[in-house]
């Protein structure tokens, strides 16, 4: 499938890819890239596209209605593990030895097989809980 590459989705694009571990609303990422003069339903149009092809991933916080999206397409993104602080909102990837030994442990305590490319555990990360 060849990829119709427009200004808009190239900004796009350099963007999200310096924000790789950060999850962002398309208000967020409009009002960033405002300046570039790219509209909101451009940004949705994008990300719409970029979902399709597995460069973003969309997801929501439980208990609110708003949408974030992350880029996947960076090298280190690709098959971490995800975890964001509720308090400062910033994104970590989990050490790859730890995430192995989680999803390891869920697969033979739980019965469970971790899907590491759609999962963000949620909580509070050192910084916040030192301040």
């Amino acid at each position: 499938m060849s990829e119709y590459k427009t200004r808009q989705r190239r900004t796009l694009l350099a963007y999200l890819s310096r924000h790789p571990d950060e999850l962002l609303s398309a208000r967020q990422i409009a009002d960033a890239l405002a300046e570039e003069h790219i509209s909101l339903s451009a940004v949705y149009r994008n990300l719409a596209q970029l979902e399709a092809e597995e460069k973003v991933r969309r997801s929501s916080k439980s208990g609110t209605r708003e949408v974030y999206y992350q880029y996947l397409d960076a090298e280190d993104c690709r098959g971490a593990l995800h975890m964001k602080c509720i308090k400062c909102g910033k994104t970590f990837h989990m050490a790859d030895g730890n995430a192995a030994l989680f999803a390891k442990h869920l697969a033979q305590s739980e019965q469970f097989l971790l899907d590491t490319t759609d999962t963000i555990l949620y909580g509070t990360c050192s910084a916040c809980r030192e301040a």
